[in-house]
Protein backbone atom coordinates (compact mmCIF):
# COMPACT_ATOMS: atom_id res chain seq x y z
CA UNK A 1 0.00 0.00 0.00
CA UNK A 2 1.64 3.54 -0.42
CA UNK A 3 0.20 6.08 2.10
CA UNK A 4 0.47 8.92 -0.71
CA UNK A 5 -2.39 7.30 -2.91
CA UNK A 6 -5.45 9.30 -3.01
CA UNK A 7 -8.67 7.77 -1.20
CA UNK A 8 -10.22 6.64 -3.95
CA UNK A 9 -7.12 4.75 -5.05
CA UNK A 10 -7.22 2.89 -1.59
CA UNK A 11 -10.18 1.57 -1.70
CA UNK A 12 -9.89 0.71 -5.75
CA UNK A 13 -12.70 3.21 -6.43
CA UNK A 14 -13.23 6.08 -9.33
CA UNK A 15 -12.95 9.62 -8.13
CA UNK A 16 -16.04 10.75 -8.65
CA UNK A 17 -18.55 12.37 -6.34
CA UNK A 18 -21.29 9.95 -7.18
CA UNK A 19 -20.28 6.78 -4.76
CA UNK A 20 -21.96 3.41 -4.10
CA UNK A 21 -21.71 3.46 -0.49
CA UNK A 22 -22.56 -0.06 0.02
CA UNK A 23 -19.15 -0.12 -2.84
CA UNK A 24 -17.44 2.03 -0.13
CA UNK A 25 -18.14 -0.04 2.67
CA UNK A 26 -16.86 -3.92 0.77
CA UNK A 27 -13.80 -1.96 -0.07
CA UNK A 28 -13.71 -0.51 3.54
CA UNK A 29 -13.77 -3.87 4.75
CA UNK A 30 -11.23 -4.98 2.91
CA UNK A 31 -8.81 -2.83 3.06
CA UNK A 32 -9.03 -3.21 6.95
CA UNK A 33 -8.77 -6.97 6.28
CA UNK A 34 -5.16 -6.31 4.93
CA UNK A 35 -3.73 -3.77 7.05
CA UNK A 36 -5.42 -4.39 10.63
CA UNK A 37 -2.74 -4.14 12.90
CA UNK A 38 -3.30 -7.43 14.63
CA UNK A 39 -2.36 -8.85 11.46
CA UNK A 40 1.38 -7.73 11.81
CA UNK A 41 1.31 -8.43 16.06
CA UNK A 42 4.04 -10.88 14.90
CA UNK A 43 5.99 -8.48 12.78
CA UNK A 44 9.07 -6.14 13.24
CA UNK A 45 8.13 -2.85 15.04
CA UNK A 46 8.02 -1.12 11.37
CA UNK A 47 5.83 -3.45 10.54
CA UNK A 48 3.66 -2.67 12.97
CA UNK A 49 4.15 1.01 12.62
CA UNK A 50 3.43 0.91 8.82
CA UNK A 51 0.21 -1.03 9.59
CA UNK A 52 -0.88 1.13 12.00
CA UNK A 53 -0.25 4.25 9.49
CA UNK A 54 -2.81 2.24 6.87
CA UNK A 55 -4.83 1.80 9.46
CA UNK A 56 -5.65 4.94 10.12
CA UNK A 57 -5.40 6.04 6.56
CA UNK A 58 -7.64 4.23 5.73
CA UNK A 59 -10.23 5.13 8.55
CA UNK A 60 -9.65 8.61 7.71
CA UNK A 61 -10.01 8.40 3.98
CA UNK A 62 -13.79 5.78 4.76
CA UNK A 63 -14.85 9.02 7.17
CA UNK A 64 -14.11 11.50 4.06
CA UNK A 65 -15.64 9.38 1.08
CA UNK A 66 -18.98 8.61 3.24
CA UNK A 67 -19.58 11.81 3.65
CA UNK A 68 -21.14 13.69 0.72
CA UNK A 69 -19.94 17.53 1.59
CA UNK A 70 -16.55 16.32 2.47
CA UNK A 71 -16.14 13.94 -0.12
CA UNK A 72 -17.18 16.93 -2.26
CA UNK A 73 -14.30 19.34 -0.35
CA UNK A 74 -11.82 16.66 -1.11
CA UNK A 75 -12.40 16.63 -4.87
CA UNK A 76 -12.42 20.41 -5.26
CA UNK A 77 -8.99 19.76 -3.68
CA UNK A 78 -8.03 17.17 -5.72
CA UNK A 79 -8.73 19.48 -8.38
CA UNK A 80 -6.86 22.08 -7.22
CA UNK A 81 -9.61 24.32 -5.93
CA UNK A 82 -9.89 24.64 -2.41
CA UNK A 83 -12.94 25.50 -0.83
CA UNK A 84 -11.57 27.68 1.55
CA UNK A 85 -14.65 27.85 3.84
CA UNK A 86 -13.19 30.02 6.62
CA UNK A 87 -11.68 32.38 5.02
CA UNK A 88 -14.28 32.31 1.59
CA UNK A 89 -17.58 33.15 2.74
CA UNK A 90 -19.40 35.26 -0.41
CA UNK A 91 -22.66 33.85 -1.47
CA UNK A 92 -24.71 34.99 -3.92
CA UNK A 93 -27.09 37.07 -2.74
CA UNK A 94 -30.74 35.02 -3.29
CA UNK A 95 -28.67 32.11 -1.24
CA UNK A 96 -27.89 34.45 1.53
CA UNK A 97 -31.47 36.34 1.50
CA UNK A 98 -33.09 32.32 1.56
CA UNK A 99 -30.60 31.42 4.40
CA UNK A 100 -32.20 35.02 6.51
CA UNK A 101 -35.71 34.14 5.44
CA UNK A 102 -34.85 30.30 7.26
CA UNK A 103 -32.95 31.85 10.23
CA UNK A 104 -35.64 34.55 11.05
CA UNK A 105 -38.67 31.34 10.55
CA UNK A 106 -36.27 29.46 12.77
CA UNK A 107 -36.30 31.93 15.43
CA UNK A 108 -40.15 32.57 14.87
CA UNK A 109 -41.07 28.72 15.01
CA UNK A 110 -38.33 28.48 18.47
CA UNK A 111 -40.08 31.01 20.19
CA UNK A 112 -44.09 29.85 18.93
CA UNK A 113 -42.45 26.30 20.12
CA UNK A 114 -43.98 24.65 16.80
CA UNK A 115 -42.98 21.49 16.32
CA UNK A 116 -44.48 21.32 13.37
CA UNK A 117 -43.35 24.31 12.04
CA UNK A 118 -39.94 23.24 12.53
CA UNK A 119 -40.50 20.19 10.78
CA UNK A 120 -41.88 21.26 8.05
CA UNK A 121 -38.58 23.91 7.73
CA UNK A 122 -36.78 20.97 8.22
CA UNK A 123 -38.25 19.25 5.01
CA UNK A 124 -37.86 22.25 3.02
CA UNK A 125 -34.02 22.81 3.88
CA UNK A 126 -33.44 19.62 3.77
CA UNK A 127 -34.94 19.50 -0.04
CA UNK A 128 -32.34 22.48 -0.64
CA UNK A 129 -29.64 20.18 0.87
CA UNK A 130 -30.58 17.58 -1.76
CA UNK A 131 -30.49 19.97 -4.73
CA UNK A 132 -27.12 21.60 -3.91
CA UNK A 133 -25.76 17.52 -3.72
CA UNK A 134 -27.25 16.82 -7.36
CA UNK A 135 -25.66 20.58 -8.01
CA UNK A 136 -22.05 19.29 -6.96
CA UNK A 137 -22.41 15.87 -8.26
CA UNK A 138 -23.36 17.78 -12.17
CA UNK A 139 -20.67 20.27 -11.36
CA UNK A 140 -17.87 17.58 -10.61
CA UNK A 141 -19.36 14.40 -12.52
CA UNK A 142 -20.25 15.79 -15.85
CA UNK A 143 -19.29 19.40 -16.16
CA UNK A 144 -15.45 19.41 -14.30
CA UNK A 145 -16.22 22.65 -12.89
CA UNK A 146 -14.53 22.19 -9.67
CA UNK A 147 -14.97 26.27 -9.00
CA UNK A 148 -18.74 25.85 -9.18
CA UNK A 149 -19.02 22.38 -6.86
CA UNK A 150 -16.66 24.27 -4.70
CA UNK A 151 -19.38 27.09 -4.02
CA UNK A 152 -21.80 24.28 -3.81
CA UNK A 153 -20.07 22.57 -0.81
CA UNK A 154 -19.72 26.34 0.75
CA UNK A 155 -23.64 26.67 0.68
CA UNK A 156 -23.96 22.98 2.11
CA UNK A 157 -21.97 23.94 5.04
CA UNK A 158 -24.18 26.85 5.96
CA UNK A 159 -27.02 24.09 5.45
CA UNK A 160 -25.79 21.94 7.50
CA UNK A 161 -24.94 24.27 10.30
CA UNK A 162 -28.92 25.53 10.04
CA UNK A 163 -29.69 22.04 10.33
CA UNK A 164 -27.73 21.54 13.42
CA UNK A 165 -29.39 24.29 15.08
CA UNK A 166 -32.95 23.20 13.57
CA UNK A 167 -32.35 19.66 15.95
CA UNK A 168 -31.22 22.12 18.35
CA UNK A 169 -34.61 23.79 18.27
CA UNK A 170 -36.77 20.69 17.92
CA UNK A 171 -34.58 19.09 21.31
CA UNK A 172 -35.52 21.54 23.06
CA UNK A 173 -39.27 22.23 22.82
CA UNK A 174 -40.86 20.52 25.59
CA UNK A 175 -42.32 16.76 25.15
CA UNK A 176 -45.94 16.07 25.23
CA UNK A 177 -47.04 12.40 25.52
CA UNK A 178 -49.00 11.10 23.52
Amino acid sequence: MDLSQSHFALFGLPETFALDLAQLERARLAVQAQVHPDRFAAGTDRDKRLAMQWAAQANAAYLVLKNPVQRAAYLCERRAVPVQAENNTAMPTDFLMQQMQWRETLDALRDAQDAAGLHALRAEIQAQRTQRIAAIAQALDVDNAPHAAAGQVRALLFIDRLTEELRRAADALPQHPD
